[in-house]
């Protein structure tokens, strides 16, 4: 893994921090003020980040939360290795259309395997580049929001957030 910097960024939601390369490509982001517990999403491997300046990203996501909701949609990301359900599972969560929601189950099988809604869930929770790779947009099948790692608050307002500019 390269050399990883990061910074943080204050939107609505919360702190956002982001780890990246020099080419500011995200390894890791997420509601946190805190690039040590970003960095223990990636693995024992991964190297501790120093602070840095990712311009190109943190304009992209205030443009984000400004109301461009696909500001951010160009912003390279790279997966850690993974099997290929769940990096199918972060695909398709990164096909899921800001203002919409879909449940574990449609992420199933948008992923590949109708059967794998438990996988499909552990995929949302070992996401590490949350806003990038949508997992808040993933909810029950009943539509509720049971778990998220940046809490339930910040889920509701990222997803108010998307509605309020998606839809008007």
């Amino acid at each position: 893994m390269s050399t990883l910097t990061y910074t943080t960024i204050p939107t609505p939601a919360g702190p956002f921090t982001v780890l990246a390369d020099a080419d500011d490509t995200v390894h890791a982001a997420g509601f946190t003020d805190d690039p040590t517990f970003l960095t223990g999403l990636l693995g024992s491997d991964a190297p501790a980040p120093e602070p840095g300046s990712h311009d190109v990203v943190a304009k992209k996501v205030t443009a984000y939360f400004d109301g461009d909701l696909a500001a951010i949609d160009d912003v390279a990301i790279a997966y850690r290795p993974t099997g290929p359900f769940r990096t199918a599972a972060w695909d398709a969560m990164r096909g899921v259309a800001p203002g919409r929601t879909i449940s574990y189950t449609q992420l199933a099988a948008t992923a590949g395997n109708s059967a794998a809604v438990r996988a499909a869930g552990s995929a949302c929770a070992s996401n590490a580049i949350a806003l990038f790779v949508p997992c808040h947009r993933i909810v029950r099948s009943d539509g509720s929001s049971k778990n998220f790692l940046y809490g339930l608050e910040c889920k509701a307002t990222l997803l108010a957030h998307e509605k309020q500019y998606a839809m008007g």
